[in-house]
């Protein structure tokens, strides 16, 4: 079906509004998913659990759309729960009952850990959480480093991060978690250019701009890399993000580093509506690339993401359908 991408935003929107009815700390992870924290909302609405029916009631009241909920304590395992319902799931998980609802998931379940890394935990005899968990945390630690502390935790049910919500948010990122290990040059850097589209679309829709730009990579071996660039001013134009971002994932991909498991992008230092010092050779091309992003905003807005490409996106799948057609249909599926 055709994607539209505006449409899915809009329906975001409405979402995200039932959500900051109930509590102001929402933080979203992409366009259909959030956490939510509403530990100092209970006296206004009830427990947590009873939140939750209320958010999935409404959703669907409002939306005609059907939601998964996880009511956790912490982030990780509300996730957990979210998806361990869906499609129409409501699972409540509470802190006497969480060592039991972890043992039996496989240990890829835990965040971070790709095809590799469950290979290499296999290895040492681990293939669930509650094999892991029992492991002793100084040996994961020598075999995976400061990740092994990180997978112990959670394997343990522990994560400290709070709810972060977008007004108080210091960045803005994308990105995506590939079915499979891509190794190939020329589609990482189209799946940038997307990632890169996507992100300033979104910086611009919330009235965002920003002073350095970060990039993301995560290897096979499930080894997070994060490199970044600061700009000479800040920016939410496509153009220059794509060339800041381009730039800093040819300095990424390295021999040891590829394949790839993830890839993002992102924008820190933010500001809302800063103005932006003139330069006096820029400003004809700063202004042109900002007038174009102005005009794809509003097509995309009237008739759907699909309605206008960049030439440089169409351009990388014509070149890549001609050197591999077998592979351009495997990835589109």
């Amino acid at each position: 079906m055709p994607v539209r991408m505006q449409h899915y935003a809009q329906v975001s929107r409405q979402i995200r509004a039932i959500f900051l009815s109930f509590t102001p700390l929402v933080e979203p992870l992409s366009l259909d998913e959030a956490f939510l924290d509403v530990s100092g909302c209970e006296g206004l609405f009830g427990p947590a659990a009873e939140i939750g029916r209320h958010i999935k009631v409404r959703v669907k009241e409002e939306t005609g759309l059907i939601a998964s909920v996880g009511v956790a304590p912490n982030k990780f395992l509300a996730k957990l729960a979210s998806d361990h319902g869906k499609p129409d799931g409501f699972v409540v998980l509470d802190p006497d009952k969480v060592a039991e609802f972890l043992a039996p998931l496989p240990v890829g379940r835990i965040w971070g850990v790709g095809a590799k890394g469950e290979l290499r935990l296999h290895a040492l005899g681990i293939r669930t959480i509650g094999q892991l968990a029992a492991m002793p945390e100084m040996t994961l630690t020598d075999h995976f480093g400061e990740t092994g502390h990180w997978m112990w935790r959670l394997a343990n049910g522990q994560d400290s991060r709070e709810v972060v919500p977008d007004r108080e948010a210091k960045s803005i990122s994308t990105e995506t978690t590939f079915s499979h290990d891509i190794g190939d040059r020329q589609v990482l850097r189209n799946c940038l250019l997307n990632l890169v589209d996507e992100l300033a679309t979104r910086m611009r829709h919330e009235g965002l701009r920003g002073r350095t730009i970060e990039l993301k990579v995560r290897s096979s071996d499930f080894h997070t890399r994060l490199r970044s660039q600061s700009l000479n001013e800040v920016t939410d134009v496509t153009e220059i993000i794509w060339q800041a971002a381009q730039a800093l994932l040819e300095r990424s991909l390295t021999a040891d580093v590829l394949p790839l498991r993830l890839l993002g992008v992102g924008a820190v230092k933010l500001t809302r509506d800063a103005p932006v010092q003139g330069q006096l050779f820029d400003d004809e091309s700063r202004e042109r690339h900002s007038t174009l992003d102005s005009t794809v905003d509003a097509i995309r807005g009237q008739f759907g993401a699909e309605a206008i490409h960049r030439a440089s996106q169409l351009e990388q799948t014509e070149t890549r359908q001609q050197e591999s057609p077998e592979r351009l249909s495997r990835e589109r599926r």
